[in-house]
């Protein structure tokens, strides 16, 4: 499903940052996957993120939310512009994840669709006439919800994490923040940094690729704001004579895009400002490039032809196989 959105003048600000964006004559592309269970606001977040109805939820006709019986990737795709800049936003949606009462390898159909997008950007490149401009449909970040519990991360968090982090840049984040108070909230957020680094979890934007170090010094200031505590809504209140999104209370109005509120002005800049190219360059250059080797290195031991692509679990799964969207 594809449709042509015009979103906030912001998404302009991605040009003042990468000049190649706005000369290039084919569309750019931007993939990212909203992973959490249900009820975490995935749907409004996203549709806060680029302030039109992006999400799958928002863009079906009649949805009904039903717990889903398995993991299934379902997509959705939007041609966005903005004065004269466009591009191509896939969301992935993984509805039923975490939902069941026996969440075992519930992780295992994402890590498939994953690596079906290498596979397929892989089969373009090796084609001998290869298309000019190969189709990329690569997942340049994985949006990992969390739930406000203001405890510890839970071991399905701690499994899903560890090992699409290994893939995929991974951005954590608390879902409805706004149920915590700042200091819960911040307490939550260090025993989040502690299981991180306990069970060596790699999350977006890891020291070793900085590039120097003004680099450095930006991601270090993300890096101290990880995971991004959000609050999403698509509902607007006056605040001192402005218009501001909002989430209304007995007490007062969260404003969305205050930080002195919640952060999710920073991961918005992160995301469509500040590193949406750096995303896409660490999943070419980085995660990609791991794939690749790998696979050629396996089809240099059975031969010519790549082999089938085999899954974490030891299953075989056929290398042009289709994920379910």
């Amino acid at each position: 499903m594809t449709s042509i959105l015009c979103v906030p003048s912001y998404l302009c600000a991605v040009i003042k940052f990468y000049p190649p964006f706005y000369k290039q004559k084919s569309l750019s592309l931007f993939s990212f996957s909203l992973t959490g269970q249900s009820g975490l606001g995935k749907s409004t977040l996203v549709n806060t993120l680029f302030k039109s109805k992006v999400s799958r939820k928002s863009c079906t006709p009649n949805y009904e939310e039903k717990i889903s019986k398995t993991v299934h990737l379902q997509s959705v795709s939007h041609i966005i512009e903005e004065k004269g800049v466009k591009m191509k936003l896939t969301v992935i949606d993984t509805p039923g994840f975490g939902d069941q009462i026996n969440n075992e390898n519930c992780w295992e159909p994402i890590v498939k669709y994953v690596n079906e997008q290498y596979e397929k950007y892989l089969k373009e490149e090796l084609n001998v006439n290869r298309k000019r401009r190969i189709p990329d449909t690569r997942v340049h970040c994985c949006v990992y919800f969390l739930p406000a519990t203001g405890h510890w991360l839970r071991p399905i968090d701690v499994e899903f994490m560890r090992r699409l982090g290994k893939i995929v840049s991974i951005v954590p984040v608390i879902a409805k923040a706004d149920t915590l108070t700042l200091e819960e909230r911040l307490e939550f957020k260090q025993r989040i940094r502690q299981d991180l680094q306990a069970n060596g979890i790699r999350v977006y934007p890891q020291k070793e690729y900085d590039e120097d170090a003004e680099d450095r010094i930006l991601n270090d200031k993300i890096r101290e704001n990880i995971p991004f505590a959000v609050v999403g809504t698509d509902k607007e209140h006056q605040v001192n004579g402005n218009k501001v999104l909002g989430r209304k209370t007995k007490w007062g109005i969260i404003e969305v895009e205050n930080v002195a509120h919640c952060e999710f002005a920073l991961l918005r800049d992160l995301l469509i400002r500040s590193h949406l190219q750096d995303l896409k360059d660490v999943t070419h250059n980085i995660h990609y490039e791991t794939y690749r080797v790998k696979r050629l290195n396996e089809s240099n031991a059975n031969g010519l032809a790549l082999s089938p692509l085999t899954l974490e679990n030891g299953t075989l799964e056929k290398s042009d196989a289709e994920s379910h969207l």
